[in-house]
C-alpha cells in the first residue's frame, strides 16, 4: 500500500497571517446534510477562539443556485473562475454523482492538486476526485452505497470502508453526519484538541470517531434478500455476544449442516462462521471501551471472550494495539497554514461568509473561549 506524507504543513516553507480558505464544492443532487456538517465545524471553531481561523466559500460551476438531494437550491458565493488560492477543497456529492461532474469540474480539481492544494470530499464526492485521477493510489472513504461502484470503475483506487480516511493531502468522509467527524479531526490535527473538543461540546457530539472506524453496511444492503438463512444466523451471532454459540449450535438453529453454514460464509461473506463471530465481538468491545468506564475485564466477560489476556491478543491481532490505549492514545497534532485566497466578491467588498458568522457571534458567551491555539 503506498505511503503518504500526513497532510502537508505549508507554515514550514511560508508564514501568513489570516485564515485557512476552504472551498466547498457543490455537486448537483449534493446532499445537504453532509455539506451543513462540514461547514458547521469551522464556523465554531471561528466563534471559540474569537478569530477568524477558517473562510469557507461555495462553488458551483457557473456561480448559479445547485440544487440539493432534498430539493432545496442553494445560492453559491461563486463560480470556479472566481477563487484562487485555496487551501483546502471539499467535494460535497450525493445521488448520482456520475452525471452531476463536468469538465469544467475536473479541471478545476486537477489544477489545484497542481497546487499542492488539499484535496477532500464528502459522500459520494470522491467520485469527482477519482475521475479527475487524483485518488489513484490513495485510499479514500465514501457512502458505502457507493463503494462497489467507485472499486469498479477506479481500480486504481483504495476504497475504504472507513467513515473518512486520511492519506497525504487527501480527506475523503463517507457521508451522513461522517464529516462532522472528519472536519473535528481536521481541526485537531490544525488547532490542537482543546479547540477540537470545545467544538464537540457546543454541538453535544458525545463522541468523536476517528479514521479508524467502520462505516455499518446494512447486511440486507449486501446480501439481498436471497439468503435468509445467513441474515438468521448473523442475527443469532449479534443478539449472543456475551454467551456465544457454537457454530454447531447455530447451523442447527438455522436447519442447516455445519459444513453448509461454512460454505455461505466463505462465499458469500468471505469469512468462517467463527471468524465472523469473532468479528462482531470484537468491535462490539471497542465500542465499549470508547463509550463507557467499563474495566478491561468487564469489557472481556460482556464480549464472550474467556480471560484478559485472550481478549487482549485478539483485540491486537485486529487493531494492531492492545485494548488499553483506546483509552490512553492522543492523535498527533500538526498545525496547517496555507496561501490567502483571492476571491472575485470579495474584491467588490462583499464580506465573506466567516466573518459575518464570526461578528454575529461576538455576543455570544463562548465568544474567544479557546485562546490557547497552535501559533
Amino acid at each position: 500500500m503506498p505511503k503518504h506524507d500526513d497532510l502537508p504543513n505549508p507554515a514550514e516553507s511560508k508564514r501568513r497571517d489570516g485564515p485557512l480558505s476552504v472551498g466547498f464544492l457543490l455537486l448537483e443532487n449534493f446532499t445537504l446534510i453532509a455539506h451543513s456538517v462540514a461547514i458547521e465545524p469551522l464556523r465554531m471553531a471561528n466563534q471559540l477562539s474569537g478569530k477568524e481561523l477558517y473562510r469557507w466559500y461555495t462553488l458551483s460551476e457557473d456561480g448559479q443556485p445547485v440544487r440539493a438531494s432534498d430539493g432545496q437550491r442553494i445560492l453559491p458565493d461563486g463560480s470556479l473562475k472566481d477563487v484562487q488560492g485555496l487551501d483546502i477543497v471539499i467535494v460535497c456529492g450525493g445521488v448520482a454523482p456520475q452525471q452531476a461532474i463536468r469538465k469544467a469540474h475536473i479541471s478545476f480539481l486537477q489544477a489545484q492538486a497542481r497546487r499542492d492544494c488539499i484535496l477532500g470530499s464528502v459522500c459520494t464526492g470522491a467520485w469527482a476526485l477519482a475521475q479527475a485521477g487524483l485518488l489513484d493510489g490513495y485510499r479514500a472513504s465514501v457512502h458505502w452505497e457507493c463503494i462497489p461502484g467507485l472499486q469498479e470503475a477506479f481500480p486504481k483506487v483504495l476504497v475504504t470502508n472507513r467513515l473518512f480516511t486520511v492519506d497525504g493531502n487527501r480527506i475523503t468522509g463517507s457521508g451522513g453526519t461522517a464529516p462532522l467527524d472528519m472536519m473535528l479531526n481536521l481541526i485537531q490535527r490544525q488547532f490542537g484538541r482543546e479547540l477540537m473538543a470545545a467544538i464537540s461540546e457546543m454541538f453535544m457530539c458525545e463522541r468523536i470517531r476517528d479514521e479508524r472506524e467502520q462505516q455499518r453496511i446494512p447486511l440486507r444492503h449486501v446480501l439481498g434478500m436471497s439468503q435468509p438463512k445467513l441474515l438468521e444466523i448473523v442475527e443469532l451471532m449479534e443478539a449472543n455476544i456475551e454467551e456465544p454459540l457454537e457454530t454447531e449450535g447455530l447451523a442447527a438453529i438455522a436447519g442447516i449442516s455445519r459444513r453448509q453454514l461454512e460454505r455461505l460464509f466463505l462465499k458469500h461473506l468471505n469469512s468462517s462462521p467463527s471468524r465472523y463471530y469473532l468479528t462482531i465481538r470484537i468491535n462490539r468491545a471497542r465500542k465499549l471501551l470508547r463509550q463507557t468506564s467499563m474495566m478491561i475485564i468487564e469489557v472481556a466477560e460482556a464480549c464472550g471472550f474467556v480471560s484478559t489476556s485472550h481478549f487482549s491478543k485478539c483485540y491486537r491481532s485486529f487493531f494492531g494495539v492492545p485494548p488499553r490505549t483506546e483509552r490512553t492514545c492522543e492523535t498527533a497534532l500538526r498545525p496547517v497554514r496555507g496561501r490567502r485566497p483571492t476571491f472575485a466578491p470579495e474584491a467588490a467588498g462583499t464580506i465573506s461568509s466567516a466573518e459575518r458568522a464570526l461578528c454575529a457571534a461576538r455576543g455570544e458567551a463562548t465568544y474567544g473561549s479557546v485562546v490557547h491555539l497552535a501559533a
